[in-house]
């Protein structure tokens, strides 16, 4: 599915929650749609789904997402980051869903075996009463069912355990008929490997829109952790910035394009004496300085 945006202003009473935002995504692309609380990501999906209205112009595949809601409806799939508290029980829900996508039961019970949920164990549990992780499963597992045209997915993992993610991410590239996807994370560093481009939002405003990889090389910094076998590196840390945390480990900052040098000198140096190392990404873009490829 194609999405073109030009001209997109939402407001709520005084408050613009989106402004003059011009986007297109080619179909079959995925795309992260990052930005702070508030910055607008959840009213975009909103209006692609066809929940709210809107000042400009939004067409998917040609089609008005709130005009057009009853033709589009059937080729949209979206997991929200809270699932509703809904008390029906979940074989009903699958049930619904099924029926209302024209799946076969087995399209939706083959998702969830990939994501270690046991649908005929809990078919008979209110939705509601499942756990945060297994709620989230579902609304995975269904949304991927479906096979849609284009897939909003808004923070997917957040309820996930690391188990759970590794098996969501598997599910997601092993996606048939490249749908295109939207997936809001705050965790760029997680789902990068999933995503073409990166868009971020913050009061509104397109940002940056651009390659995911040159949104990290100019936009993100990061930390590096290390374990080490024993007090031999522990002086020459604590001399090039780093700092010991109680657990034992030694963490400082990366500036851009600092980690593979820094990284090779310690192995270099102290090879043998590490026991781990972690690197984590830390995006630094300043929301105030507009950049758009």
């Amino acid at each position: 599915m194609r999405v073109e945006i030009h001209g997109l202003t939402k407001r709520f009473g005084g408050v613009r929650a989106l402004a003059e935002v011009d986007l297109t995504l080619e179909s079959g692309t995925r795309t992260a749609l990052i930005g702070p609380n508030g910055s607008g990501k959840s009213t975009l999906t909103r209006v692609l789904m066809g929940m709210l209205a809107y000042e400009g112009t939004v067409a998917l595949d040609g089609l008005d997402p709130l005009v057009d809601r009853p033709s589009l409806a059937s080729r949209i799939a979206y997991v929200p980051q809270i699932a509703p508290r809904l008390g029906a029980p979940v074989r009903e829900i699958v049930t619904a869903v099924a029926a209302l996508r024209c799946l076969a039961p087995e399209a939706i019970a083959a998702p969830c075996r990939a994501l270690e949920l046991d649908l005929a164990a809990v078919a008979d549990r209110p939705f509601r009463n499942l756990s945060g992780g297994m709620r989230q499963k579902l609304l995975i597992a269904l949304a991927l069912a479906s096979r849609p045209a284009l897939l909003v997915l808004d923070e997917p993992t957040a309820s996930l355990d690391p188990r759970a993610r590794q098996n969501f991410f598997d599910l997601v590239e092993a996606l048939g008929e490249r749908p295109t996807v939207i997936l809001c994370s705050h965790r760029l560093e997680e789902i990068r490997h999933l995503v073409d481009s990166v868009v971020v939002l913050n009061e509104g405003r397109v940002r940056f829109r651009g390659p995911a990889n040159e949104y990290l090389r100019g936009n993100a910094g990061g930390r590096l952790e290390i374990l080490t076998a024993g007090p031999g590196p522990e002086s020459w840390l604590a001399e090039n910035g780093f700092q010991r945390g109680a657990s034992g480990w030694w963490a400082r900052g990366l500036r851009n394009g600092e980690r593979i040098e820094l990284l090779r000198e310690l192995t270099t140096r102290f090879g043998p004496e590490l026991r781990d190392v972690v690197v984590r990404d830390i995006e630094t873009l300043n929301p105030n300085e507009p950049r758009q490829t």
